[in-house]
């Protein structure tokens, strides 16, 4: 019997096709944990990032049972492409996101000298808060789940102390560590924060 681990994302996907569901149900086990964490980091909210996590994979079936799947070999990052496409779609309803409607006096450079970051500046800057977003997953459950709710949802102490069943000192406390053990990660891995 070959080790589940062993088997291709590629063979999955053929086996799946060919009417084997169990293959799909070991792709999203193998793959769900990474893409879970890359839907949270785009829409920071639990909620949204289980409607976008099932939404994806909905997506998938139907693309794989209709038979326009040929990505050959490159399973993850199409499926991280759906997941990205369907974040985007969900700021656009939500109306998060700015829209540009097309006339005439369009100007795309107004757009472009908005920000006060260039296009690589602000990839830099993504992939920094990326990495240190990915850092964050390596403390302890009580360190990440208070720093989760602080920097990424704008929690109050008060409100992570009602939500976790500690006493808003415990919560401070967890918070300090947090960011103690968050620098010494940043330390170790050698991430640049500013450049």
């Amino acid at each position: 019997m070959v080790s589940k681990e062993l088997v291709l994302d590629s063979t999955l996907v053929s086996q799946y096709i060919q009417g084997k569901e169990s293959s799909l149900e070991i792709l999203i086990k193998r793959h769900q944990q990474r893409l879970y964490r890359f839907i949270y980091s785009k829409v920071q909210d639990k909620d949204v990032t289980e409607d976008v996590f099932q939404d994806t994979f909905i997506k998938v079936i139907r693309t794989l049972k209709k038979g326009s799947y040929n990505e050959e070999g490159k399973f993850l990052p199409w499926v991280m492409r759906i997941a990205h496409n369907l974040v985007i779609d969900y700021f656009r309803k939500s109306k998060r996101m700015p829209s540009f409607k097309n006339s005439d006096d369009f100007d795309i450079f107004s757009i472009i000298g908005d920000g006060s970051l260039n296009v690589e500046k602000k990839m830099i800057q993504e992939q920094i808060y990326s990495d240190v977003r990915e850092l964050v997953y390596e403390l302890p459950e009580e360190q990440k789940e208070v720093l989760i709710m602080r920097m990424y949802r704008d929690m109050s102490f008060k409100e992570i102390s009602e939500n976790t069943g500690v006493s808003i000192n415990t919560a401070l406390g967890r918070m300090r560590y947090a960011l103690i053990n968050l620098r010494k990660l940043i330390e170790k891995h050698k991430i640049v924060l500013v450049n």
